[in-house]
């Protein structure tokens, strides 16, 4: 029976305003691989890094590493086979009551970015497990699992499913997906000019998809 294993992560913040360090998007993004493999390639990596004296924090996280990480990580990821899907919301196209709260929001995020780039996954396996990174306070994170839950449950009718939150740090696999998600908001919120480290995984980009792209309405 075959296993095949979802990442996910999300960049951009909750708040709708136009104010400074305020993101345009916000992004769902998951990494699918075949198998976990690449993971190890990580840890061994850190430990290569160690050795060389590079400036490493506790995990790889894209936003805090530095450039000399960030291409090391990426090197390994270059190599490996895995496909990456990311769906952007452009905030201030989101109608009110689709953001009136927070938990509502992100499930909406994740209601459109299952249902529209699951389809070819799900047909190559038996069983999905889905691992997300965990966020926000206790009382959201619940709320947050609570949503991702209701949406997977939604699209697979089946018992073939496991749905895991931890945070970024417990596991190499989702740092994965913290890479994948950064270089994609590097992206989007420089509206195209910040393509460096994009360029170095779009060949792995199976659907990327602005979801209010033919929305004209701004509502802030």
């Amino acid at each position: 029976m075959s296993r095949i294993f979802l990442f996910a992560d999300e960049a951009g913040c909750f708040n709708f305003s136009k104010a400074q360090n305020v993101s345009r998007y916000y992004i769902v993004c998951t990494a699918i691989l075949p198998d976990c493999s690449i993971g190890i390639k990580l840890q061994e990596l850190r430990r290569d890094l160690a050795w060389q004296g590079a400036p490493l924090g506790d995990y790889f996280h894209a936003t805090t590493d530095r450039q000399e990480v960030r291409n090391a990580v990426f090197d390994v990821l270059a190599n490996e086979k895995f496909t990456i899907q990311a769906t952007m919301m452009e905030k201030s196209k989101a109608i009110p009551k689709v953001r009136v709260t927070e938990d509502r929001f992100y499930k909406i995020g994740w209601h459109f970015h299952f249902q529209n780039s699951s389809d070819a996954y799900l047909k190559a396996a038996n069983e999905i497990m889905i691992t997300v990174a965990s966020i926000g306070t206790k009382k959201k994170r619940i709320a947050f699992e609570d949503s991702v839950r209701d949406v997977v449950k939604q699209k697979i009718r089946s018992d073939s499913w496991r749905v895991a939150f931890w945070p970024a740090n417990t596991d190499p696999c989702l740092q994965i997906a913290d890479y994948c998600t950064w270089a994609i908001q590097r992206k989007w919120e420089s509206g195209g000019k910040d393509t460096r480290s994009y360029e170095l995984i779009r060949d792995k980009i199976t659907y990327e998809f602005d979801l209010w792209k033919h929305g004209d309405k701004h509502y802030y």
